[in-house]
Formats: C-alpha cells, sequence, structure tokens
C-alpha cells in the first residue's frame, strides 16, 4: 500500500476519529510503520478507551481495503484524500477538513470558488420554498455552484432549483454513497451525480448515523464561501451550519421571516446577531464580490 491508500484503510477502521487519525497522522506522517506498531505503543499513543482501541485494531489488520476500493470503483465512487493536490482548496482551510472524501460525479465542481451553502427546514413554508426560487435560480443561472445536504425540505429544494436552472449543484451525504438517505432522495442523488457531484466523508457502505449530519454540515459549509439559511426553527440543524459557517471564517445569508411563524424563529435571530438579511439574489452576488476568497 502507498500513503494513500493507507490513509483510506485507516479511514475505515473502527475506532478512528478525526483526532485519532491526526494523531496518528502527526506522529509518522509517512504512515510507515502503520501495520508495524505494537499493541502496547497504540495504548500509550491513542487517548482511546480499549474496546474502541480493540476494534480499531481489528480492524487495522483485518480489512482488504483495496479489494474495498476495486468495488467502490465498480460503482464509480472515486476518493480524494487530504494528501492529494486535487483536494478542494477552500475545505482544507477549515480546522478540521475531512481526511478523505468519498465521491460520485463531477469532481471539478469542488475546486469551484463561487459556491453558497443552502440549507433550512425538512418543512418549509410555502412563503420560504418561493422565496428560495426567487433568489436561488438566478444565482444557479449565472453559474454559482449551489451546496446542501440532499435532506428533505430546504435542501432537496435548493437541488432541484439549481437543476432545473441547469445549474451545478454538489449533494453532500452524512451517510456513505452507497447507503442514501433518505432513501426518498435517491432520484434526486441519481440527478446530481448525472449533472452535478454527491461526495461523503463517510465510507459508501455505512449506513448513515444521527451523529454523521453535524459532521456533514462543516462540510456544506467548509466547501462554501458563504451559507443561505432558509427558515429554521429556534432550535434547528441548519443553525449549527450557520455556527460552523461563521468559525470557519465564511458569510452567514439569512431570509427574514415573519416573526409569528415557528420556521423563521431561528434566521430572525441569525439575522439580528449580524447575518446578512437577504431579499434578493443581487445582495449575496454583491456579498460575494467584495470578499472573493
Amino acid at each position: 500500500m502507498n500513503r494513500i491508500e493507507k490513509l483510506i484503510h485507516l479511514h475505515h477502521c473502527r475506532g478512528a476519529g478525526w483526532k485519532t487519525i491526526q494523531t496518528i497522522m502527526s506522529n509518522d506522517p509517512s504512515l510507515t510503520s502503520l501495520f508495524t506498531t505494537s499493541r502496547n505503543e497504540w495504548v500509550k499513543l491513542l487517548p482511546i478507551p480499549s474496546n474502541k482501541l480493540n476494534l480499531f485494531l481489528e480492524d487495522l489488520h483485518s480489512l482488504n481495503t483495496l479489494d474495498k476500493l476495486k468495488k467502490y470503483e465498480d460503482s464509480h465512487i472515486h476518493c480524494i484524500t487530504i494528501l492529494d493536490e486535487d483536494y478542494p482548496f477552500l475545505l482544507k482551510q477549515i480546522y478540521d477538513p475531512p481526511w478523505v472524501l468519498y465521491y460520485k460525479g463531477n469532481k471539478k465542481l469542488l475546486g469551484r470558488r463561487n459556491t453558497l451553502g443552502v440549507v433550512g427546514t425538512r418543512k418549509p413554508t410555502s412563503y420560504g420554498l418561493k422565496a428560495l426560487q426567487t433568489i436561488l435560480f438566478p444565482l444557479a443561472q449565472k453559474k454559482y455552484v449551489i451546496i446542501s445536504g440532499v435532506a428533505a425540505g430546504i435542501d432537496s429544494r435548493a437541488h432541484e432549483i439549481t437543476l432545473n436552472a441547469d445549474g451545478d449543484t454538489v449533494g453532500i451525504l452524512g451517510g456513505g454513497l452507497m447507503q442514501i438517505y433518505p432513501k426518498s432522495n435517491i432520484p434526486l442523488a441519481e440527478k446530481i451525480i448525472d449533472k452535478g457531484v454527491l461526495i461523503s466523508e463517510t465510507p459508501p457502505e455505512m449506513r448513515a448515523e444521527p451523529w454523521m449530519f453535524p459532521l456533514r454540515n462543516r462540510i456544506i459549509s467548509g466547501l462554501s464561501q458563504g451559507v443561505f439559511i432558509v427558515e429554521a426553527k429556534e432550535k434547528s440543524g441548519s443553525l449549527i451550519t450557520a455556527q460552523a459557517a461563521l468559525e470557519q471564517g465564511r458569510e452567514v445569508f439569512a431570509l427574514p421571516g415573519n416573526v409569528t411563524s415557528p420556521e423563521s424563529l431561528g434566521t430572525n435571530q441569525l439575522i439580528s446577531d449580524g447575518a446578512k438579511l437577504v431579499l434578493s439574489s443581487k445582495q449575496i452576488e454583491e456579498e460575494f464580490f467584495r470578499n472573493i476568497i
């Protein structure tokens, strides 16, 4: 195995989260001793519980990653690691960039800079959907890359509006590319693969679990020059994306809403806290023009 294949192998091992891989890479950047390190040495190196260490070591010495890569390739799934030259520039700038990305579709979109993340409630109002159409369609026509999470509601509609405008879109999954969730969005995911690119930090055969979605949200904001929040309740996953965007130094845009609508409480609060109020596509364009990364 070469260094990149070893990193992908490591990424498949249970018990090897982002920080664990960071520790291993810092200790042995070339991964030369990955398979020769003793258990006692691993215990000293990795501050993880013994049950997680057992799973990690079991996978480290038993998984056949080269076979997995062949299986992925047969399914048109490819990998980009942080060691590759074509790893997305914007994503590499965040505090905790994914070590490995798995993708299907046109990876050139991951290198574009005019990228807008769009997230929002799974149960949008008719106002939210109409406003999204009005603001997003012109941007998609002008080839802004629209990035979202392939979830029900605003996310799905953002992808659909972009595809209808013959625009460019990036879908980011919580689970693996072979386990698309929700299943009702499989047809949409296939359209995104055909016209854009579908990516995930999760190994392709893994099912989506709740803890994966906040990690996905940091990728949406990390790949984006700015993030547009369209309808979000007071406690919403979309606000996690907004917070990640702020921490990553990205612009945060928000759609104002009816003060009596629960779906607008989160976005109105974001505006109150300093997010840029958006009434038209021009306001996003002007901000992008001023703040090209």
